[in-house]
């Protein structure tokens, strides 16, 4: 996560919703290509899962709407994605997509998403930036809007 150049061309917004933990769960984003203004949002929602796994898929779904290598700021609530992309991959990686637990080494939780997204991250120079979840900050709270919406559908089904 290098950072060549301190000016940043995308800010991304994630965020990630369940209903119960696991339960229904919803995952959105909102993209804003800083140069011009322009702001894409997107989310989407699943039966059953956890909230970590939807803090993830936010991010991960982010990133693939890039189209070439960027200098993006991740905004996000998560201290889940910001320690792992920050702290815990590197020895994730080094140990085999594994972490210690006890003394021994046990499979990484959510290891394809965390996969995905250290692919991801290979391709753009990222910073991540934790926001206060429910807080008054207005991307956060319409990425959060936007994934409760997309879990909604699957309550009482």
């Amino acid at each position: 996560m290098s950072q060549h150049n301190p000016v940043f061309e995308v800010s991304l917004f994630t965020d990630g919703a369940c209903s119960g933990n696991p339960g229904p769960g919803g995952w959105a984003f909102v993209l804003r290509h800083l140069p011009t203004g322009h702001e894409s949002e997107e989310s989407g929602g699943v039966p059953e899962t956890t909230n970590n796994r939807m803090e993830l898929e936010a991010v991960v779904q982010g990133l693939q709407r890039l189209k070439r290598p960027c200098r993006v700021e991740l905004f996000t609530d998560s201290v889940y994605v910001g320690k792992g992309m920050t702290e815990w991959m590197p020895n994730w990686k080094k140990n085999g997509w594994k972490r210690k637990e006890k003394s021994k080494l046990v499979p990484v939780k959510n290891e394809e998403l965390w996969r995905k997204l250290d692919t991801l991250i290979s391709k753009h120079s990222v910073k991540y930036t934790r926001v206060a979840g429910h807080s008054g900050h207005p991307e956060n709270d319409r990425c959060d809007e936007l994934a409760v919406e997309a879990y909604q559908k699957y309550l009482n089904s």
